[in-house]
């Protein structure tokens, strides 16, 4: 009886035991780097395709070390404390930049095949629409910030324009490519896949051409080269002679690019 008495209490104490949820991973908490006084977040990223440590200061003010493969974060920090002035440098060019304009009322100045246009309401009384160059853009009702309507209406120009560019110079540089996409990359231009599938930022229509066709091509000569390497750069500058201009361009312009 006993031992049967103790076969129930065990059960019923295995009912009473409600396993509690695994906890949430906690996400990972940048390091602080200080930098003439003031502390700035330091993110330390592991990237296998790297080939080098890369420092980079982001639009937020944080900076960021990719970590190659083989890498330390112990050599990540040292990377960063070796390139302190440089990093004091872009925080004082970051704050002397005006910030970009989040939303954009009529009147808002964008840039569109690399020339700034202004965005300019229009009406029949019964219709509304922003016209951005000679691109009429709809608008389903009143809007005071037209942003959302028109980067749309932007991303639905590339997808059709640029898939037919990017099959084009891979025909020229003979690449092949599968599969080309564009999607709304928040921050980078494009990426691609050794299945040969290419995947291009819509902000492509913003850029002039000779800055398009720059992007474009870096992308095609990833699927010969998957890293940075000098042999992807020399690459680079056969296909796309004038790259240095297109990235010069595209460093002059960011601010009116995201």
């Amino acid at each position: 009886m006993e031992t049967t008495a103790e076969v129930q209490g065990a059960e019923a104490a295995r009912q009473l035991e409600f396993p509690l949820p695994p906890l949430a991973p906690t996400p990972p908490q940048p390091e602080a780097l200080v930098v003439a006084g003031r502390l700035v977040p330091l993110w330390l990223v592991k990237n296998r395709r790297a080939r080098r440590y890369i420092l980079r200061l982001r639009a937020d003010g944080s900076a960021r070390v990719t970590i190659p493969r083989g890498g330390s974060a112990a050599e990540a920090r040292a990377f960063a404390q070796r390139h302190l002035a440089w990093i004091q440098k872009q925080l004082q060019r970051q704050a002397a930049q005006p910030l970009p304009a989040r939303s954009w009322p009529a009147g808002t100045e964008i840039l569109y095949r690399g020339e700034r246009v202004r965005l300019q309401l229009g009406s029949d009384g019964q219709r509304a629409w922003v016209q951005v160059a000679e691109q009429v853009v709809p608008l389903r009702g009143p809007a005071a910030d037209l942003r959302p309507a028109v980067e749309r209406h932007l991303w639905r120009l590339a997808a059709r324009e640029l898939p037919a560019c990017a099959l084009a110079l891979a025909a020229v540089h003979q690449v092949p490519v599968r599969r080309v996409t564009v999607r709304n990359q928040r921050s980078r231009w494009g990426s691609c896949s050794r299945r040969g599938t290419v995947s291009l930022n819509w902000r492509l229509i913003q850029t002039p051409q000779f800055v398009r066709d720059y992007l474009i091509i870096h992308e095609l000569m990833h699927l010969r080269q998957m890293n940075h390497s000098r042999r992807f750069w020399q690459a680079v500058a056969r296909a796309c002679p004038n790259y240095a201009a297109a990235e010069r361009w595209l460093k002059e312009h960011r601010d009116l690019l995201w």
